[in-house]
């Protein structure tokens, strides 16, 4: 997962419901926040297996995953990166919205993502 860079909580369960914070393209076990080399789509790779180690933690899967939002530096990284959301997602693939945005609260992250997960406790 990535390293919280605020003082929040990196994913909640609420109820059936698994929430994720965004997550970056940041190496896992890395002493600091690392981001891994190349653009937003291996930045999105990383993002989304970091996701998948966080969602196994709180008892859900990315099958389990009904929305996503994609927050993307540059609107010109989206076809990249909507080959990466098709190889991490088999159909039905959640819903998702992108967004193009003005930052990144971290030096060189290209892409951050957002995930909720339906995942019932029963």
């Amino acid at each position: 997962m990535s390293t919280p860079l605020g003082p929040y909580s990196p994913a909640r369960r609420a109820g059936d419901f698994v929430i994720l914070s965004g997550q970056l393209g940041t190496v896992p076990g890395a002493a600091t926040p690392t981001l891994v080399e190349g653009g937003a789509a291996e930045q999105l790779r990383q993002a989304l297996v970091n996701a998948e180690s966080l969602l196994k933690e709180n008892g859900a899967t990315m099958q389990q995953v009904v929305k996503g939002t994609l927050f993307l530096m540059d609107v010109a990284d989206f076809a990249a990166c909507n080959e990466v959301w098709t190889a991490a997602f088999e159909p039905p693939r959640p819903t998702r919205s992108t967004i193009q945005i003005a930052g990144i609260p971290m030096a060189g992250a290209r892409a951050e993502v957002e995930l909720w997960a339906y995942a019932p406790l029963s």
